[in-house]
Parts: structure tokens; C-alpha cells; sequence
């Protein structure tokens, strides 16, 4: 396993799709493929002493949908998710640690192909909501953000979550989800394979015993800012109370990355044009580089 340590060169990636979120509004995109240009702006690179990457340009956005269509933008997201997780491999196999910054949560799938292609990893899946919507408890799909869980651990169409014929791309077994605060996403989780823990009461060693085995040969860390409290972040697309502070985020994200095999983190969700003076975006800047170095 290889883990983070003072020495591990890191690498910052734009990945700012907006593929897996419904519009917030007729007429309108989502706002978080602005992310990663606001979280740049903050001189997030130079405070981390990055590498930097690039960014993944995603394909177009298409707005509409009806019942029956399945995943919004599915065949685009499943594109982005091959492109992305090139990325990623190229990355570590260049001896980087790989931080995407999203975008939304539906670049999940783009690193857990990546990894599923080098062997057998978790995820440490930190967010309000479990995102493992699928058909087998709603009527429907629609948007791969609040469905992404769901796809890397194999449930959804095969153009989705069985690239290359690896699905799963991660194993229930091999999940913690941390943080989640919905409680119909709380129900859905406690009713299949992924470890739980609710709320912001999050203690490091349920992780641990989840994402450290010898079976495993490491983890990938996702991040949605919405596991962050709304009166400390509000600039996302589903705000919900009940969430950590700066310095609960800061101190798990420290943990999970000291732990040995952290393989990579992504940040998603955080949308700029919920953020007029840019102070959210400079305290998750902030954040990722205390908890990073």
C-alpha cells in the first residue's frame, strides 16, 4: 500500500463536469464546473505546492429529460468516466496523489475505474447523502449525482458500471459512508452492503476498520461539500443541517490520509454561483491545504 507523507508530490486535476445534476432552475446549468477556476483563483496550487494536471474538458450538457430516459447525460458521463480515469492512472503512475477537484459527484465513477483497474480498493465516501439511488429502491433514475454509489458499486445500466467488464468497480464491502444526514438515503444504505456511520459524529477508527485490510490494496477519498454544515457552507446544491464544521472536515480528512493506501481525494459539489464574494471557496482552499500539508 502507499500512502500520503510529507515527500508524495501532489497533482491537481480540474474535472469539472456538471453531468450528474439536475438544472437547478429552467434555463439554467449547474454551477459547480466553476469550481475548480474559483478554487484555483485562491492560489490553492502554490499553497500546496501541487503539480498541476490540467483540467478534463466534459462534453456538452444537456439539460433536458422525461421518466424513462435513465441516467441524464448517462452515455457522456460514462465517456467522461473512461477519459477521467486515464487521468487518474496516468497520474500514479507517475508517483503523483491525485486531487480532482470537481465538478459533481458523478466524476466518482472516473477514479473508481481507475483503481479497479490496478486491483482492489474502497472508498471513503464523505457526504450529507449516500447517493445510491437505483432502481432497486426508487421507481426511477435520473441524475448520476445523487446515483453514483450506486453505479461504482455495480448497480445500473452496464454502459455505466461495468466498463470494460469490471463491475463493481468497488465492492459494498470495501465502502464507508460518512457523514450522510438524508434519511431516506440512511434507509437505503442500512438496507444493502456499504458501512455507515450518520451525522457529524465520525470517528476515524470505523473508517479504519473498513479501508485498512490486507485484502485491500488501499482507498480513494471523495469529499462533497455539502458534508460540511450549510452555516459554514451553504454554496451547494443540496444543503442539509447537521453536517461538520471546518475543523471536524479538517481533522477526519488528516486521519483518512495518514492512513495507509490513500490512493487519491476528488472535491465536488461546491458551486461558485452560490458564493458572490468567493469566502466559500477560500475556506475550502483553506481547508484542503491544512489537511493536505
Amino acid at each position: 500500500m502507499n500512502t500520503i507523507t510529507p515527500d508524495k508530490r501532489l497533482v491537481v486535476l480540474d474535472a469539472p463536469s456538471n453531468l450528474g445534476l439536475r438544472p437547478p432552475a429552467p434555463d439554467t446549468v449547474p454551477g459547480c464546473y466553476k469550481a475548480p477556476w474559483a478554487l484555483r483563483d485562491t492560489g490553492l496550487l502554490a499553497r500546496l505546492g501541487a503539480a498541476d494536471a490540467g483540467a478534463l474538458v466534459p462534453p456538452r450538457y444537456v439539460a433536458t429529460w422525461k421518466e424513462g430516459d435513465g441516467v441524464r447525460n448517462g452515455p457522456a458521463i460514462a465517456a467522461y468516466a473512461r477519459a477521467l480515469a486515464g487521468r487518474v492512472s496516468a497520474i500514479r503512475a507517475d508517483g503523483g496523489f491525485p486531487i480532482l477537484l470537481g465538478g459533481d459527484c458523478s466524476i466518482m465513477l472516473g477514479p473508481a475505474l481507475a483503481l479497479r483497474r490496478e486491483g482492489r480498493y474502497g472508498v471513503a465516501y464523505l457526504d450529507a447523502h449516500a447517493d445510491f439511488r437505483h432502481l432497486g429502491n426508487s421507481p426511477y433514475v435520473v441524475s448520476a449525482a445523487g446515483e453514483d454509489l450506486a453505479l461504482i458499486t455495480g448497480r445500473g445500466d452496464d454502459y455505466l458500471t461495468d466498463i470494460d467488464g469490471l463491475r463493481p468497480y468497488v465492492r459494498d464491502e470495501d465502502v464507508i459512508v460518512l457523514g450522510v444526514r438524508d434519511e431516506e438515503d440512511l434507509r437505503d444504505v442500512a438496507d444493502s452492503g456499504p458501512a455507515y456511520v450518520p451525522g457529524a459524529d465520525l470517528p476515524l477508527a470505523a473508517a479504519e476498520e473498513v479501508l485498512v485490510r490486507d485484502d485491500l490494496d488501499g482507498f480513494w477519498i471523495h469529499v462533497d461539500a455539502d458534508v460540511l454544515d450549510p452555516s459554514v457552507l451553504p454554496a451547494v446544491d443540496s444543503p442539509t443541517p447537521g453536517g461538520l464544521d471546518a475543523d471536524g472536515l479538517t481533522a477526519l480528512l488528516r486521519g483518512l490520509l495518514a492512513l495507509p493506501g490513500a490512493a487519491g481525494l476528488h472535491l465536488t459539489i461546491y458551486d461558485p454561483d452560490l458564493d458572490e464574494d468567493g469566502a466559500q471557496a477560500a475556506l475550502l482552499s483553506d481547508l484542503l491545504v491544512s489537511a493536505l500539508t
